[in-house]
């Protein structure tokens, strides 16, 4: 359906059509994927979507691998993951770039055990098997806690569950340990009395990105750069008013308004430039990654990263 002269005035008045490509204006859509708990309801609570909404097509995944599967697929022209997840897709051959990123403490991804659990160090999973996501955040956590415990590979045991699997068996005892991130953290710890051992603050990043697909870039840079800039507007406002930002999150989510508001202030994402340091950590994950025999390839984090989406 095209747009009347009216519609299209107002939304070049806003920014968002302003200089796109005619051959895009039959449909300037922007399909945005977001995992379950992301940025929708952040940007709807903000208002920075108020009058736009019908330009963006959300599709929602439980976690950054289907995403991206998604995102490879050309099903979605961008979407949120973390930085371990996107340096797997990457490496995979997955042809997009961050266009948007953000820092948090580390602190809202944590290995859980049950709270009567004997194990109080990372150590004393020797031999255990631990629940994650492949190439997840949670998978990170497990290589990277492991290494500073001096344990090998071989010390452990990795089961490779989507966050539902991985409650499942958690709760069933099937697994010792489960390494996870967000809402199913914090979750866990009130439904399924589960203990934090430890989380990612000094050990992780704490990076998480927009990645859009190179295709996306070259066709609705405008509609990106855009989507980019009122995006990080929201952000901003989720810092100022955590309250407002997790009754949002809950509604969406349906997770109780506590659970919600405990992991925003966990997580306290803080919108940060693409930049020399921020590659370098990239870097960094993708060093991990390959030493752990995880990755296949080494390669250039940079050739990730488009700065010029930098607002």
């Amino acid at each position: 359906m095209s747009l009347s002269p009216f519609s299209r005035r107002r939304l070049a008045s806003i920014g968002l059509l302003a200089a796109v490509p005619r051959r895009l204006l039959a449909s300037p859509v922007l399909r945005v994927g977001d995992q379950t708990g992301g940025y929708r309801s952040l940007m709807a609570a903000s208002g920075v979507l108020d009058g736009i909404e019908h330009l963006i097509e959300w599709t929602i995944f439980p976690a950054a691998a289907p995403l991206l599967e998604a995102l490879n697929a050309g099903a979605i022209d961008c979407g949120g993951v973390g930085d371990a997840p996107f340096a797997f897709a990457r490496a995979a051959g997955v042809r997009a770039k961050v266009i948007l990123a953000t820092r948090s403490s580390g602190a809202s991804t944590a290995l859980l055990v049950p709270r009567n659990s004997t194990v109080r160090t990372f150590a004393d999973l020797e031999g255990r098997m631990i629940g994650t996501g492949k190439g997840s955040v949670g998978h990170f956590l497990v290589m990277v806690a492991r290494e500073r415990a001096g344990l090998k590979a071989s010390d452990i045991n990795l089961a490779f569950l989507s966050p539902a699997d991985a409650k499942a068996a958690f709760v069933s005892g099937a697994i010792d340990a489960w390494s996870t991130w967000g809402q199913y953290v914090y979750l866990a710890v009130v439904q399924d009395k589960a203990r934090i051992l430890l989380d990612g603050q000094g050990l992780m990043s704490g990076l998480s990105y927009q990645v859009a697909t190179e295709r996306a870039i070259t066709e609705k840079p405008d509609l990106l750069r855009s989507f980019a800039k009122r995006l990080q507007a929201a952000l901003h406002w989720g810092l100022a008013n955590i309250d407002a930002y997790a009754a949002a999150w809950a509604k969406e989510t349906g997770m109780p308004y506590e659970i919600s508001r405990e992991t925003l202030v966990a997580r306290g994402f803080t919108p940060a430039p693409i930049d020399a340091r921020m590659i370098a950590d990239q870097q960094h994950t993708v060093d991990v990654y390959v030493r752990e025999g995880v990755l296949p390839i080494h390669y250039d984090a940079a050739l990730g990263f488009d700065a010029s989406f930098n607002v």
